[in-house]
């Protein structure tokens, strides 16, 4: 009996001190919870996020020092801190909202794609966060999953009608799936609502280039250009070859004249002065640069062909017919190379 009562007496010491200390510790981790608020009221982010942390020692499952700390994170740009902190709140109260739209937000700037879509969906599914469709549209685009972008990009265009990235993304889209024609209405969109993005104004003329409307090509190759866009050597002779798709073959063919300096030895670059000059009636030009060809590849037989046909074109029928058989000799499949240029003239 005495035993019994020992034991009954031990049991109420432990219980008794294990209260106090729980109490005590509570008492720390709301001391530290309270200085921090304090803190961080007044912009004091650092040290309010250190004293969250000093409260969360006391009591690793105080949700409301764990939010705190999570959103003070956020402040001082300690993302992954936040994610950390966002996390263990989650696991204590699934349904926290801000900590759901919280993670959606810093797993979307983090690039962890699937991660947005998942925080993103449980967010919307609590009424949660702003910006939820856009997160789940791009997240979707970024990921390729184009099926799932479009179920959520309209819907964030609706939201947020002055966001000029979601026409952008949706026109993206359609490229990436190498659909032209419907990317450009969004283009125009994205571009008509921030009109200094040079990058998304040069993509849309190689779309309308895409799309054999050289004449638009043309205009927005230009914008891009008083843009900022840098006029390298890609951007010149997509300019030169919508030139001269658009019927202004002198101006495509001196800016190639000018890209050529640069790039003597640019075979596709000699290749296609030699058909413009070809198509413009300058034999003697388009000779040259179909020989400068053979200099570095004796065996291009498409540019000893077309050798053979200038020939012919001015008047030297034997010499061009040799050369042609010559080259179809090199590659028979240029037998059918004469019928093509027919058609392209």
């Amino acid at each position: 009996m005495k035993h019994y009562l020992k034991t009954l007496l031990l049991l109420f010491f432990l219980l008794t001190s294990l209260c106090k200390v729980r109490s005590q510790s509570a008492d720390s981790s709301r001391y530290f919870y309270l200085k921090a608020m304090e803190e961080k009221s007044n912009r004091l982010y650092q040290p309010a996020y250190n004293d969250f942390q000093h409260s969360l020692e006391y009591d690793s499952l105080n949700t409301d020092a764990l939010r705190a700390a999570g959103l003070t994170a956020v402040e001082l740009r300690k993302y992954e801190n936040a994610i950390v902190a966002f996390e263990k709140l989650v696991a204590v109260r699934k349904k926290d909202t801000t900590a759901v739209s919280q993670l959606a937000i810093l797993y979307f700037w983090t690039h962890r794609w699937e991660k947005a879509v998942s925080y993103a969906t449980l967010a919307n599914q609590l009424h949660a966060g702003q910006n939820n469709y856009y997160i789940l549209g791009k997240s979707y685009y970024e990921m390729e999953d184009y099926g799932h972008a479009f179920s959520y990009l309209p819907v964030a265009a609706t939201a947020d009608p002055k966001n000029a990235e979601i026409p952008y993304l949706i026109a993206r889209a359609y490229v990436d799936m190498n659909n032209y024609k419907p990317a450009i209405p969004y283009f125009q969109k994205a571009i008509a609502l921030d009109s200094s993005k040079a990058q998304w104004i040069y993509e849309c003329a190689l779309v309308f280039a895409t799309t054999y409307d050289d004449k638009s090509a043309i205009q927005y190759y230009e914008i891009a250009a008083a843009k900022g866009y840098k006029k390298d050597n890609d951007f010149y002779q997509n300019l030169a070859d919508s030139y001269i798709a658009a019927g202004q073959a002198e101006k495509g063919l001196k800016i190639l004249q000018e890209l050529v300096i640069k790039k003597p030895a640019d075979l596709e670059l000699l290749n296609s002065l030699g058909f413009t000059s070809y198509k413009m009636k300058k034999y003697d030009a388009a000779i040259e640069y179909w020989d400068r060809i053979l200099t570095y590849d004796k065996q291009n037989g498409r540019a000893l062909y077309m050798i053979g046909m200038a020939y012919q074109k001015k008047g030297d029928t034997e010499k061009g017919k040799a050369l042609c058989d010559k080259a179809i000799a090199l590659d028979p499949s240029l037998k059918s190379l004469k019928q093509e240029i027919k058609m392209e003239q």
